[in-house]
């Protein structure tokens, strides 16, 4: 598994790819010094997982984040146990604390691998889901029985996503990068790290800020297609 390393301090990340060395299924394949930097990195190495120290200077570790379309694993890396909670509400693998110990470090990349082998190996059991699929939805007491394309946005909140359909929004305990692989590329769209579209149900569409696109939904949603993904978009609906 290709791995980037992202700390500001020279020591930290030089340790963590020492302690790594033991662990042959992990590649190191770069090291980035800031959420800038690292945001440049992972759009042009696509790593598989991310170490990620949490407090940097400018922007930190949580806002790298926030500015991913697809987010790789994330095992955080930090001297502050403080942010533990807020880690894993951005789905994170491990949160190890400075300085790491071997076997807690062991641990997570034990948990990784077989995170990895799992996903593969339900990777090939499913299939993709076509808009004209039926699925089953449930949400506390209430069931659906819903077909996809009448699913208009998916939104994520954590590690849940929320389904937009008819009158309904159900939140169901699902990932949206697990969506995004499983749902048909031709009927549904990654526009951001929050969100997939159906693009059966865009409007219009406009240029918006920093380069990216504003989608309007059918039913009146307004989603922000991000720069990166923007490019993607031109490229899928031109001729």
């Amino acid at each position: 598994m290709k791995a980037l390393v992202i700390d500001d301090e020279r020591l930290a990340r030089t340790e963590l790819i020492r302690l790594l060395e033991p662990f042959k299924e992990i590649e190191i394949i770069g090291e980035a010094v800031n959420a800038e930097d690292a945001h440049n990195k992972i759009s042009e190495l696509n790593p598989d997982v991310i170490f990620l120290d949490i407090q940097m200077p400018g922007k930190s570790g949580f806002e790298l984040l926030e500015e991913l379309d697809n987010v790789p694993k994330v095992i955080f890396t930090t001297a502050y146990d403080e942010y533990a909670l807020k880690a894993f509400e951005f789905n994170a693998l491990d949160y190890l604390l400075k300085p790491i110990e071997p076997s807690r470090l062991a641990d997570s990349i034990k948990k990784l691998i077989e995170g990895r082998r799992k996903e593969k190996s339900h990777a090939l059991t499913q299939e993709i889901l076509t808009a004209d699929d039926q699925v089953f939805v449930r949400d506390g007491d209430k069931c659906w029985f819903v077909k996809l394309e009448k699913v208009r946005l998916l939104e994520s909140e954590g590690n849940y996503v929320r389904l937009f359909f008819d009158e309904n929004k159900p939140l169901i305990l699902r990932t949206l990068n697990y969506l995004d692989e499983r749902l048909d590329s031709k009927a549904f769209f990654r526009a951001s790290r929050k969100h997939i579209i159906n693009l059966k149900w865009v409007e219009s569409i406009e240029p918006w800020l920093n380069g990216g696109l504003l989608a309007k939904l059918k039913g009146g949603h307004k989603i922000e297609v991000s720069r990166r993904q923007a490019v993607k978009f031109k490229e899928m609906l031109s001729l």
